[in-house]
């Protein structure tokens, strides 16, 4: 099944780099070092043993950033290496750790790929986060006895339904892997039922619960209440996707016929379609600046559109209500942990499937509202603007929900450490 499984990843090869080339046409990120996607890149030794994170995009990049900061503390005598998918990962890893992590694009799934890119970097082990799931990089990996860590793992009921017609391949995958760190019961039951070792299988909980809140967030919220007028009132609309900008732009306009002086910070979540956005904002007729055009803030704004990466627990820890995006539409929603560990009340739309722990774990505690269209949306907003106390309690449930569901990254710590060794040094020898 592999051998048919590779015959069809190079067969799809040209289609790749034509979508390498779309997708630099509206980010050139997307053609820079591509090379690396094939294994080629230039690459000096440490000295040390390699420690392989892999980590899609932001999501991913964000939810192994607790954890690398405890490697980073307890096995300092490794390099850490982070690969992504995503030109947004890599960026989202360098605000995180500047130059102290090594960066590399992820080898496409090609036997030659992936040997190569194993051959130059010889790492110790590989640490994958949520569902990553590579026949030939994982059959490269045993072949040359690197153990695989599938931590923070989920398969969503959704994703199931497609890898079932690859199930075979799937099971023949998962037998390969060391550990699978599921983040609930109920992902673990769905990796079992593919064919991973019930033994190998543990239920960690999700790391994104253990956030970390920058210190001086609060002082910079504060810095870019003054920049909007600290008597605005100021919602988010967060990672938003493409089909939902209307709807929150339709929603802000009716919010606007209440309350006229309110600030709505819109964050759709690739920053790429910010060109986009800006028209929807113009078919609106909605006054609004952008944050790289770094202008002053009139009383006539009332949209702020953050058209950069990085800066989303900033702007949420200087609004008073969040709308999570990627929920309006099915595109299966975006975390909502970040602003309800900041106590912020939370509004999501129907589509969540992609967060069903936190959903219902928001909703269990009375802390998240869901709404379905503009008009719900607009008077949720409505209602949370009216009334303080309302706010105050449902942000505190949600944060208490947060502080409740932490300490997930000590149980991984656990897990991961019988695969790295206190004096590991460093071995020259071909893979």
């Amino acid at each position: 099944m592999r051998l048919l499984y590779t015959l069809i990843v190079y067969l799809l090869v040209p289609f790749v780099l034509l979508r390498l080339f779309w997708l630099g046409l509206k980010n050139p990120a997307y053609r820079i070092r591509w090379q690396e996607r094939f294994g080629f890149f230039s690459w000096t030794s440490f000295n040390k043993p390699v420690l392989w994170i892999h980590a899609v995009s932001v999501g991913e990049v964000n939810a192994a950033t607790p954890i690398i900061n405890r490697l980073l503390d307890q096995y300092s005598h490794y390099q850490i290496i982070v690969t992504t998918v995503t030109p947004t990962g890599a960026v989202t890893l360098e605000q995180h750790f500047d130059k102290i992590i090594k960066h590399l694009y992820l080898p496409y799934d090609l036997p030659y790929s992936v040997k190569r890119f194993l051959n130059i970097i010889k790492p110790s082990i590989l640490i994958t986060m949520e569902t990553e799931i590579w026949p030939n990089l994982y059959y490269a990996c045993q072949c040359s006895d690197i153990p695989i860590l599938i931590i923070n793992a989920r398969l969503s009921e959704k994703s199931s339904k497609g890898y079932r017609m690859v199930s075979s391949l799937m099971k023949q995958t998962l037998m390969k892997v060391d550990v699978i760190a599921a983040q609930t019961k109920n992902d673990a039951e769905r990796f079992i039922s593919f064919g991973a070792d019930k033994s190998k299988v543990y239920v960690t909980g999700n790391l994104k619960f253990d956030i970390s809140i920058q210190h001086s967030i609060t002082e910079q919220a504060q810095s870019l209440k003054r920049y909007f007028s600290v008597n605005r009132p100021v919602w988010i609309a967060a990672s938003t996707q493409e089909g939902e900008e209307e709807i929150v732009l339709g929603a802000h306009k009716r919010v606007l016929e209440k309350y006229p002086d309110t600030i709505l910070i819109l964050a759709p979540r690739h920053p790429d379609r910010v060109n986009k956005v800006t028209l929807l904002c113009d078919i609106a007729e909605v006054k609004y600046i952008k944050r790289t055009e770094q202008k002053s803030f009139s009383r006539d704004d009332n949209v702020y559109l953050l058209d950069t990466l990085g800066e989303l627990q900033l702007h949420y820890a200087a609004s008073q209500i969040a709308f999570v995006g990627g929920s309006l539409v099915k595109t299966g929603g975006q975390n909502m942990m970040e602003p309800a560990s900041l106590g912020l009340p939370v509004i999501s739309g129907l589509h969540t499937y992609n967060f069903t722990e936190i959903t219902d774990l928001l909703l269990e505690e009375d802390a998240l509202a869901i709404v379905s269209n503009e008009l719900e949306l607009a008077n949720e907003i409505c209602v949370l603007l009216a009334d303080a106390n309302r706010r105050h309690n449902i942000g505190e449930k949600g944060r208490q929900v947060i502080e409740a569901n932490k300490g997930n990254i000590d149980r991984l710590m656990e897990i991961i450490a019988p695969y790295l060794k206190d004096d590991a040094t460093y071995e020259n020898e071909v893979i």
